[in-house]
């Protein structure tokens, strides 16, 4: 029988970018895919858009949160996949096979996770990629650069989540990074990577803007890397900014 995909979106007053993500997941070639979307309780008409989404395989609740984090844990706890992933509220799926590509890769490698590239669009001309965020340059070293393979392009088996838990709620930015270092100092997970952009992503996320959030996101990866046994310091954390420079400057997205 075909995987199961959890597919999970948290959301709260996106109504402008709610039904490319949701449309992006419809579309997929892909069949055995549970869609959870987790709304902090939007009052925007998001739940509206939602409404028009709504079918066996999706599942909707809609409520207070504390954060991003708490919303995503929401999510986990109602997939049922055997591969989970997530997708945020203002970002889509590049084509319509990316699903079907994760799940073939995962059976041909046997992989524990699956990393693909991301694409960064400028949400005032969506159809313009501006930067590509490369997963094939991931090691677990990079941890302690503060280097992490793009969220949104991880994907993994339901039993990592199983033995290493949630997302720690106590972040406001990098919960994400945390649970990625958690996972990959033990040195037991497996990963391989798909050579292949599987979203599109909105640039002038709560990480990506402005000078008070890098300085948030950075204390917090400091915390992280101490939290998960990660030897680091400030300057191999300022180290991965020359990389993102060449990425903007060099690489062409696709």
């Amino acid at each position: 029988m075909a995987p199961l995909v959890s597919v999970i979106t948290v959301c709260l007053n996106n109504s402008k970018t709610i039904k490319d993500c949701l449309n992006s997941v419809r579309v997929q070639t892909y069949q055995n895919i549970e869609h959870i979307i987790v709304d902090g309780g939007s009052t925007d008409g998001t739940l509206k858009i939602i409404d028009e989404f709504r079918s066996d395989h999706a599942k909707v609740v809609s409520e207070p949160d504390f954060g991003v984090y708490d919303a995503m844990n929401k999510g986990l706890l109602l997939a049922n996949g055997d591969i989970v992933c997530f997708l945020n509220s203002d970002d889509r799926y590049v084509d319509e096979n990316v699903i079907d590509a994760v799940v073939t890769h995962f059976a041909v490698t046997g992989a524990d996770t699956v990393l693909a590239d991301v694409n960064f669009f400028d949400p005032r001309r969506p159809h313009l990629i501006v930067r590509k965020y490369p997963a094939c340059r991931f090691k677990p070293t990079f941890l302690k650069f503060g280097w992490m393979p793009p969220h949104p392009g991880f994907f993994a088996r339901r039993k990592i989540y199983d033995q290493y838990g949630s997302f720690d709620v106590s972040y406001t930015i990098a919960g994400d990074f945390e649970f990625i270092a958690r996972v990959f100092s033990s040195d037991r997970i497996s990963y391989s990577y798909l050579n292949k952009a599987a979203v599109s992503m909105a640039t002038g996320g709560i990480s990506t803007s402005g000078l008070k959030s890098k300085i948030t996101l950075n204390r917090e990866v400091m915390r992280a890397c101490k939290q998960n046994g990660i030897r680091t310091n400030w300057l191999c954390l300022m180290m991965k900014y020359p990389l993102k420079i060449w990425d903007l400057t060099f690489l062409k997205p696709v």
